[in-house]
């Protein structure tokens, strides 16, 4: 799966998030390092998410990207 996450140059390093998945944030002393642990934290969501629903009844649906 691919995610759109977002970069931030800070004092420390890089911010980074996904905006998709709200909450899910990391850093990196380096741009490159913050690519993987926001790979890390979104295995990690992803993981939490499947976990707290596992016993409820869900559906998936299927959306079209719109490219405003």
């Amino acid at each position: 799966m691919k995610y759109k996450v977002k970069l931030e140059k800070t004092d420390e390093g890089y911010a980074i998030w996904c905006p998709g998945l709200p909450g899910c944030w990391s850093q990196g002393q380096t741009e490159e390092d913050a690519l993987e642990n926001i790979k890390d934290a979104i295995q990690t969501y992803l993981a939490t998410v499947e976990e707290l629903t596992k016993d409820k009844i869900t559906r998936l649906v299927e959306v079209s990207a719109s490219h405003a």
